[in-house]
């Protein structure tokens, strides 16, 4: 039963864990979406912009895979709809 609560209490730990990685990489792409708004040829912003974007994409496919969608449109991955059974991300 400690195993279980164990593993249990770790996976809710790492699903935090990259839920925040989201979270800080969409601030960061918003900011830098934003500063290109009136900046638009600054390469150093367009650099990060990308760097940001890519890495979000990437932690938000591996978020998927493991806890399935986090949002309507994101790809299903199993055999069933688990949008609606796991927490909501408020909720976390």
């Amino acid at each position: 039963m400690v195993s279980y609560n164990r593993t249990a209490q770790e996976a809710l730990r790492q699903q935090h864990e990259m839920l925040l990685e989201v979270q800080k990489l969409q601030f960061a792409a918003l900011d830098t979406a934003l500063y290109l708004d009136t900046h638009p040829n600054d390469p150093v912003a367009l650099y990060r912009h990308k760097m940001y974007t890519d890495r979000l994409k990437t932690v938000k496919e591996a978020y998927e895979m493991q806890f399935g969608p986090m949002t309507i449109f994101g790809q299903e991955v199993g055999d069933y709809w688990r949008y609606v059974n796991s927490p909501w991300p408020w909720e976390m």
